[in-house]
Formats: structure tokens, sequence, C-alpha cells
């Protein structure tokens, strides 16, 4: 069948990686150091890996291909556990693709696997048809109680930031507090989102910040994590993320550097949603 679909410029493609994690399908691949189409039957063809591509090596073409199998997709998905998997449903939603979104709501109830979003009734996945990207859309959060502008704080908070600067782009990747370390890499919005970051997340780490999506230089960000993670002995490392499917590629960033550095530490992993919980 004839149908929209996404083509890949090999001459313009440098591998750098950033289209993979807008990709929650797994069509994308890096092999041989190119982003690669594995499957037509994985690529629904709505163009989600094109805003990230800093090369403009992707784009959406119309031609004969098989058709896209949402059933197959999701067996993928759900192997991939359930942040992928709420990142498939809000990719499906934010685009309007009712039908697709339906069927993979399916499938999980079939085989009784948790719909992102279901304890907590006030979040919603379902966007308006041609809505933006989920983790650019105007949202207002409401809060129970008065503003807490003016009301007195029963104790100061103190910082627990260990060092300066904090923003990847600006580390010098031989700077001695990186030794015997443990790091917390986070992206840009996750201390303006939850409470307790200094608290809970921060304290008693060295921080790295960056935005996967907004930061232009992501392959040079898993260069420098690369000489990090190589020129120091580091303990464990925190990743610390925002729920939408963008932010993903704080993960990935970390897990590429890993690889290059061919280092084996410690990895947790902290989502942290818009209403300001932790999952």
């Amino acid at each position: 069948m004839k149908r929209k679909i996404i083509s890949i410029d090999e001459d313009k493609c440098t591998g750098c990686g950033q289209c993979i994690p807008d990709c929650p399908e797994g069509a994308i691949q890096l092999i041989d150091g190119k982003a690669r189409l594995i499957s037509d039957l994985f690529c629904d063809g709505l163009g989600a890996c094109i805003g990230t591509c800093p090369e403009g090596a992707i784009s959406v073409v119309e031609r004969e291909a098989e058709p896209y199998d949402e059933k197959k997709v999701m067996e993928n998905i759900v192997r991939q556990g359930p942040l992928v998997i709420k990142a498939h449903l809000e990719h499906l939603a934010s685009h309007g693709q009712k039908e697709l979104y339906d069927q993979a709501v399916e499938y999980l109830k079939e085989r009784k696997i948790r719909i992102p979003g279901e304890r907590h009734p006030g979040r919603q996945l379902q966007h308006a048809p041609g809505a933006a990207c989920p983790g650019t859309m105007a949202r207002s959060i409401p809060r129970a109680g008065p503003s807490a502008v003016g009301r007195p704080l029963s104790e100061k908070a103190e910082s627990e930031l260990r060092q300066w600067p904090v923003q990847l782009s600006l580390l010098n990747p031989a700077a001695t507090y990186f030794d015997n370390a443990d790091l917390l890499i986070a992206a840009d919005c996750v201390p303006f989102a939850y409470a307790g970051f200094h608290t809970e997340l921060l304290r008693g780490k060295i921080v790295i910040i960056f935005c996967p999506k907004l930061d232009a230089d992501i392959d040079g960000y898993v260069a420098k994590l690369t000489e990090i993670f190589k020129g120091h002995e580091i303990k464990s490392i925190t990743v610390a993320h925002m729920e939408v499917p963008c932010c993903n590629g704080v993960r990935y960033v970390v897990d590429r550097a890993l690889e290059r550095a061919a280092k084996k530490i410690p990895v947790s992993e902290k989502t942290i949603t818009i209403q300001g919980e932790i999952e």
C-alpha cells in the first residue's frame, strides 16, 4: 500500500542519535554509524523524529510500504517498560491518532498491563488532534490551598549544591570534584518541577544538567560525559528527567557515554511528573 513514512538521507545523517529517543515505536536504530529505519511495520509516518534531527536528514515521504501494525509495535513497546509505553501513547494522542491510540490501550487491557496515567485521574493523555508535542503543550497545574506567596516558611531550606558550574556545556571534564563522585544527571526542568530536588535528589551528589530537546550539541554531550566517565572513578549515577517523551533523551545520552567509556557504573532513574510528583 502507498502511505506516508519517514525517509532518512544517509549523506546528511551524522549518526548523532537525537532522533531515537523521540521514536518509542523502535522504528529507528543506529546501524554502522547511521540512523536507519529498521521496519516499515514500526513507522507510523507521523514524523516525531523530524524536529530533533539537527541536520535535517529526516523527512516524511509517500511511498509503497507495509501497513503500520499497532499490535507489532505494542509487542515491542511493552518490552521496554512503562515509560516507553507512556511515551508511545502520548505520541499517538498528540497527533490525534484516536484509532491507533484505542488499539494500543486495548492491547494493554487485554494483557492486564497498567495504562500510564490511570492512577492520576486528573492527568490526560488524550490531546486535541493536531496538538503539539506533549512537552510543549501549555497547561495550568491546579494546587490545593492558598498560594505560598507571603506565607512564612517554618524552616529555611539549605542548598545542597556542591560545585559550579552545573550546565554540561560549561563543565570541565577534568574537574577534581568528579573523583569518587555520586552523579546526579538531570534535565533542566527537574529542579523547577520537583520541590524535593535538593533534599531528595541532589544531597551528597555532583550535579550535571542539560536539555535533550533544546540543546543542539547532543553528540558533544555524549563525548563530554564519556571523558568524565573515563577520567574519574564514578560511584553511581542518578538520572532524573521529566515525564514528557523528549526528556527520555537524558538517559539515552548517559547510556551512550557509558558504552563509549566502556564503564559499568550503577544507574538509577527518576521520573518527575509535570504535577511535581516522583515516579
